[in-house]
């Protein structure tokens, strides 16, 4: 919940917000020399497991392993919503937004000298209450194996964060009460014309000022040139435009043993990342897949279906938020210090409502996000039809390894996947990797010809 003014940022930029309009790439034209790059590192491909898969299956242990992980997370997304509500009640009930208030407006009358005084120490505040279920999470991810970072290294990272959700909750903070000021019954739909488009730039950003400060970036081509050249040939066949320069490897491994890949970024900042926990357990076809996947999300436009998705839903809560906020401050606003809407400490009431309010549409969001990811896994079969040998295989072999580590559990609460899961569960897309197959009877794929 130490998060929660951060996942309204989060609805607008980790959903993707970067307008892609990309055509269908045929077969690549690739040069003789990458051609051959890529063909000489075929007979490299035998050097990582690539044991027949039929279905997603894990040995007893690590079933059990898998299992408990998943109760535990699912346990705890639970008590963290219950517990953000609480810290947002306490911060009221003990008027901590109300003295916050006193002190920023103590130490200037301009409105964004006060917000500079308040905003820190109310984001600082729910932090700090919520900082045991971080360390608990934490403390998760260190017992199953996933994560490996030092206790100094993660509280440098959770610093950061912090530090970062500061500056652009400060700003976000002014802008929503400036709207406030100035049209107290359309400050809703102001404060979510103006919030958009600074999503935007900060996912243009992302890449080069927000990534690098948590992990360290190379190019792939110095790490990895074979496989550059296989991430090559996809990308062009996807008809996307992202060349060897901007392919990048991170070192993910210092801090976890987790696997990925993605594509990030907008325009001039548009890159494709791979973690080199991903290039030492997947052989160069399994890459090329999950890179094809990701590829999937910007040809298929899900970066602004995403956007207009969220957005809407944005609007919807901030419109609902605004017909109950005056009711919950007329009845309750006095014994918490609070003066009015316009009042910063108003805020700690807002991000109730709004978190009641995301709680109740995670089900609708995270079954949107599964239909997209559902997309991109399809798109990554056939992207890679032909460029690889056997890619339902390849495909079902990748989730199938990114299962054993990342400890997906085969069988899921199905509580958790109707509220949680923004990915089909990893059973499922093994399933229709090696059941997708429109090539069979003459056919071609729906995305890619």
């Amino acid at each position: 919940m130490n998060r929660f003014w951060c996942a309204i940022l989060v609805l607008l930029i980790a959903v993707g917000i970067a307008p892609c309009s990309l055509a269908q790439g045929q077969p690549p034209t690739a040069s003789t020399s990458m051609l051959a790059t890529a063909n000489s590192a075929a007979d490299k491909e035998t050097e990582k497991s690539e044991k027949k898969i039929t279905a997603y299956t894990l040995s007893p242990d690590l079933y059990k392993k898998a299992h408990d992980r998943s109760r535990i997370h699912f346990q705890l997304a639970l008590i963290g919503f219950v517990y953000g509500l609480l810290v947002l009640w306490l911060i009221l009930r003990w008027k901590l937004a109300a003295k916050y208030r006193h002190w920023a407006e103590r130490a200037s009358s301009r409105r964004f000298v006060q917000s500079m005084v308040f905003s820190p120490l109310l984001l600082l505040t729910i932090a700090v209450f919520t900082l045991p279920l971080d360390i608990y999470g934490e403390v998760i991810e260190k017992r199953y194996g996933i994560s490996v970072q030092g206790w100094a290294s993660w509280s440098w990272d959770w610093v950061k964060a912090e530090l970062i959700a500061i500056v652009i909750g400060t700003i976000l903070i002014w802008l929503l009460y400036m709207a406030i000021r100035r049209s107290p019954q359309r400050a809703w739909f102001y404060f979510w014309l103006v919030a958009l488009p600074i999503g935007v730039f900060l996912f243009f950003l992302g890449p080069w000022v927000i990534d690098p400060m948590f992990h360290k970036f190379e190019p792939l081509q110095v790490k990895d040139s074979a496989l550059t050249a296989r991430l090559e040939q996809m990308v062009q066949r996807a008809g996307e435009n992202i060349p060897p320069d901007r392919m990048y490897w991170m070192g993910a491994g210092e801090k976890t043993t987790g696997l990925d890949a993605y594509v990030t970024g907008i325009g001039a900042s548009k890159r494709m990342v791979v973690f080199d926990t991903t290039i030492a357990k997947m052989n160069n076809n399994q890459i090329v897949y999950v890179a094809g996947h990701e590829t999937g999300h910007y040809v298929l436009q899900h970066i602004p279906k995403g956007l207009a998705f969220f957005a809407a839903l944005l609007l919807l809560f901030f419109y609902v938020v605004h017909r109950l906020i005056g009711w919950v401050l007329k009845r309750w606003g006095a014994g918490w210090g609070v003066r009015g809407l316009d009042d910063w400490a108003s805020l700690p009431v807002l991000l109730f409502l709004l978190s009641l309010l995301f709680f109740v549409a995670t089900p609708v969001a995270s079954a949107f996000s599964r239909r997209l990811e559902h997309q991109a896994d399809q798109f990554g079969l056939e992207v890679t039809h032909g460029l690889t040998p056997d890619s339902p295989q390849v495909a079902a072999q990748a989730f199938q390894v990114l299962g054993e580590v990342d400890l997906a559990d085969p069988d899921p609460n199905p509580v958790d996947v109707f509220l949680y899961y923004d990915h089909p569960t990893i059973s499922d897309r093994v399933r229709f990797s090696l059941t997708y197959n429109p090539w069979e009877h003459g056919g071609t794929g729906e995305f890619v010809k």
